[in-house]
């Protein structure tokens, strides 16, 4: 937090910086392909450790052999380990699809439940993940605290929170919830283009007046401008 910043002020800015981010990704949203919530449950237990890139690659090929729970819940270990192993970690990944799949079939006849009670009790799957689903697969508003959010949210000040529970709990209370999944993909977003990990582009960022941490990476705007990625990798 800001100096002397009180908590109508920490209110006040958080939710400015949020208004520009909208403002400079319009088209900000799930860069997972997907079209069901299937689908999407499973591309984002996939992308651990990978890129959406490649998630997205593999996607058409194996949703062609696995259209649903049912299908993926009886598939051949080896052949479902061809089809993901371009991610790595296949065979992790191939025990963890078999095991959500077949949960998906005993516990909720193949669906994917709407909850996030329900969806947390599934192998695999934490908050993160669910708030992924909930948000964009069936409109319902969560906090999706990856690493990129944690990072924008502490480097903004809006929290000192490194427990991503407590993140999203943290950041939640200054939002309100309707704005919770555009908020994600915003932070998200700005994270994989402009707020890196290591040497962020703070001359190229269209929220630096806002932020307590500019400086922390160039701020001359030719400097900066090498550092922008035209699209979310990681």
């Amino acid at each position: 937090m800001l100096d002397a910043e009180t908590p109508t002020g920490l209110v006040r800015r958080a939710r400015k910086i949020d208004r520009v981010l909208a403002e400079t990704y319009p088209d900000a949203k799930c860069e997972l392909d997907f079209d069901n919530p299937f689908e999407l449950l499973v591309v984002t237990v996939l992308s651990a450790q990978t890129t959406d890139k490649r998630v997205n690659a593999v996607r058409p090929t194996l949703f062609a052999a696995y259209p649903d729970a049912r299908a993926m819940a009886a598939a051949e270990r080896d052949k479902l380990e061809q089809i993901i192993g371009p991610l790595g970690f296949f065979r992790a990944k191939t025990e963890s699809l078999l095991r959500l799949s077949q949960a998906l079939v005993e516990k909720y006849d193949g669906e994917v439940p709407p909850r996030l009670a329900d969806l947390v009790t599934l192998p695999g799957v934490g908050r993160k993940t669910a708030n992924v689903v909930l948000g964009n697969a069936f409109g319902v508003p969560g906090i999706t605290v990856d690493t990129h959010f944690g990072r924008l949210a502490r480097r903004f000040g809006w929290t000192e929170e490194t427990d991503p529970v407590k993140v999203e709990h943290a950041i939640g209370a200054l939002f309100p919830k309707r704005d919770w999944t555009m908020l994600s993909h915003h932070l998200i977003w700005h994270g994989r283009r402009i707020c890196h990990s290591r040497n962020p582009a703070c001359g190229a960022c269209s929220v630096a007046r806002w932020c307590p941490s500019y400086g922390e990476g160039p701020t001359d705007p030719v400097a900066a401008a090498k550092l922008v990625k035209t699209e979310g990798r990681a």
